[in-house]
């Protein structure tokens, strides 16, 4: 009897990971058109700067934090896809400054072409990133479809006036990265069979990794701007940042910290669907050099899943950030550039 055929989680998905977000211009054309009506007064974050969560004030002390992220299978191993997408989700409470409480799983999974046993790595390995948080998996919702899908809803407190949004930003300020950029190029190496086995992990490594260090940016007065980098690549978040602070900004690609195998399959052409649907979606507003090498292009545009912490600090705060990462394990946390007066527009020199 042969032996059943290896399940390759990466065949069931059109688009693995946050690659799978709509375009950032068909989202702000959906976003234009829903109404947003009866709004309380407690809401402190709503939509409105496409943050990464929703904030409501509970009292003069304490505001729940509420988000949701999931996505089809970024990986073939189930254990690690659900490590993935749980860190990926709880990504959004340490933006906001948060601390993580508890979490719900979404699950979505075609169960005629997918054993109960793989299902279940899945979900535990969502677990068991939940649990190095300090949090539970208290309930959820499952349902069956076409493609698997696994998240999680995650929750949080902070302190009201600590609080970072993405919205926050000043003039003045230097951007410090968490996480190296390239993520999204490995998934696509890792579709065609590409990926080599230490690539393969440094892709666990950095997308496994909690960004704990958002708690504690949030007791930093320097700190005034804080999001996470995800399906937008580094080029869309950092625009979030700069649409909602009125600023502008600039960063140093020879600055920029990268995976060193990411950078060689750009430079052969390897990136995902999603990154020319970024770029097209805020191309407008970035401005790169003239002759600037296709690569550099896709590595400021690449989808992360779970990527890095993106700061906007005081001057003054700039070491004190930098030495948080370190001590939380973010060794290749990075200055990148910083903001000034202007409109929002993105320079990379």
């Amino acid at each position: 009897m042969n032996a059943p055929e290896k399940i390759r989680l990466t065949e069931f998905s059109h688009g693995g990971g946050c690659g799978c977000k709509i375009a950032p211009a068909v989202l702000t054309e959906l976003l234009a058109t829903t109404p947003m009506r009866g709004l309380p007064e407690a809401l402190m974050v709503g939509t409105e700067t496409a943050d990464d969560a929703a904030v409501y004030r509970l009292n003069d002390s304490q505001a729940l934090v509420a988000t949701t992220d999931f996505f089809t299978p970024i990986v073939d191993d189930p254990y690690d896809f659900g490590r993935i997408a749980a860190t990926n989700a709880i990504s959004d409470i340490y933006a906001m400054g948060a601390k993580p409480i508890f979490a719900l799983a979404l699950v979505g999974m075609p169960l005629d072409k997918l054993p109960v046993s793989l299902i279940g790595k899945i979900l535990a390995g969502g677990e068991s990133v939940c649990h190095a948080a300090g949090i539970p998996v208290a309930g959820g919702h499952s349902i069956d479809v076409l493609e698997p899908i696994y998240g999680l809803v995650a929750l949080g407190l902070v302190h009201p006036d600590k609080v970072k949004r993405n919205s926050s930003a000043r003039a003045g300020d230097v951007l410090v990265l968490g996480k190296p950029l390239g993520v999204g190029i490995l998934s696509a190496a890792l579709k065609k069979g590409k990926l080599s086995e230490a690539g393969y992990r440094k892709m666990i490594e950095l997308t496994t990794q909690l960004n704990t260090p958002g708690e504690a940016l949030a007791d930093m007065p320097g700190v005034h701007a804080l999001t996470d980098v995800t399906g937008f690549g580094l080029a869309g978040h950092l625009l979030e940042i700069l649409r909602g602070s009125r600023v502008s900004g600039e960063i140093r690609f020879d600055d920029l910290p990268l995976i060193a195998e990411a950078v060689e399959w750009a430079k052969q052409g390897t990136k995902t669907g999603a990154t020319d649907r970024n770029w097209k979606g805020y191309a407008a507003d970035v401005r790169m050099p003239d002759g600037a090498p296709e690569w550099q292009r896709t590595l400021v545009t690449d989808p992360q899943t779970s990527g890095g912490l993106l700061v906007a600090c005081a001057p003054e705060a700039e070491q004190d950030v930098l030495a948080e990462f370190s001590q939380r394990g973010f060794a290749e946390a990075r200055t990148i550039g910083r903001l000034s007066a202007g409109a929002a527009r993105l320079t990379i020199t």
